[in-house]
């Protein structure tokens, strides 16, 4: 059974359809990439996901049955990109507090809230006021009080946000426990490179609409140009064959190569072998997220920079 199913959602402003039916579904313990340049639809999205607005057609789903706020909302933990905290209240006060607003007991709560500042090394902010933080420790803070009531359903938009990469990689490394766990995790972020590292499956929505949805690996494999690198010993004076393009070279005696319609990568071995040309090294180039992106945005065609290049 799906953790989450979001079925033809629409929701319209007078101005512009923000989101014009969308579909996915989230499996348990899986981590769920929401791209999309701004404007797009996701922050309205999110929010019907979340209760905060109400879709005008289409229904969601959550745990098998339709989704009702009152009560499913103690099971979902949604960090906002925009800061949800009070600037003048001590920061153990309100921890305990937004924990008690999730549904947790006020000693359930205070255990909770031990433990994560304990994890987070945190305990010496307890009478600290949110103001008186760095934007790094306050995104720390969010974090933890968006997990404290062990959600099934996690929504974080920009969750990095401000941190360094020590803290980046410490709320990293919690997102993947929780995944394991058996949380469920909406990850919303332009960072394409940390989507391609953190997320196993991603939609993307443009214009209120979804224009790709599959597995990261799923999408990369899906545009790929059949381009390759190659890391040879000495590079021949005159490359001629059908079987592909040199596109570009570099100091390193590495050609970044496209093969021809017709055409295998076992090819381009043999016509270097036949040269009697040592090879060192030889994989295929993947186009990334963020140039799948800009393609599918802007409809400008994927490029190739040789520094993409890695023996």
């Amino acid at each position: 059974m799906n953790r989450l199913e979001v079925k033809h959602l629409k929701k319209y402003y007078t101005s512009q359809k923000a989101v014009d039916d969308i579909s996915f579904s989230l499996a348990p313990g899986s981590i769920f990439g929401l791209l999309g340049p701004n404007g797009a639809g996701k922050t309205t999205l999110l929010r019907m996901i979340t209760g905060i607005l109400f879709p005008d057609e289409g229904e969601i789903i959550f745990d098998g049955k339709k989704f009702d706020p009152d009560t499913d909302i103690a099971y979902i933990g949604y960090m906002p990109e925009e800061k949800g905290l009070y600037k003048k209240m001590q920061i153990g006060d309100q921890a305990i507090y937004l924990a008690q607003l999730k549904g947790l007991s006020k000693a359930a709560a205070l255990e909770s809230v031990k433990h994560w500042f304990v994890k987070f090394e945190m305990q010496s902010w307890w009478n600290k006021k949110v103001e008186d933080l760095s934007k790094g420790m306050q995104q720390k803070l969010q974090f933890v009080t968006t997990v404290l009531n062990d959600p099934k359903l996690i929504i974080l938009d920009e969750p990095f946000s401000g941190l360094d990469p020590v803290n980046t990689n410490l709320i990293k490394d919690e997102i993947y426990k929780l995944a394991q766990n058996g949380s469920s995790i909406i990850f919303s972020t332009h960072r394409m490179e940390q989507v391609e590292e953190i997320c196993d499956h991603i939609i993307l929505v443009n214009k209120g609409q979804k224009i790709l949805d599959g597995t990261v690996n799923g999408v990369k494999q899906q545009f790929k140009e059949n381009m390759f690198a190659i890391g040879l010993e000495s590079i021949p004076e005159n490359i001629s064959t059908p079987a592909f393009e040199v596109i570009s070279n570099n100091r390193d005696h590495q050609l970044l190569l496209k093969i021809h319609e017709g055409y295998k990568p076992n090819d381009v071995l043999h016509y270097f072998l036949q040269q009697q040309v040592g090879i060192n090294s030889f994989h295929e180039i993947l186009p990334s997220l963020s140039e799948i992106f800009i393609k599918l945005v802007e409809g400008t065609p994927l490029t190739r920079q040789f520094q993409t290049v890695t023996a």
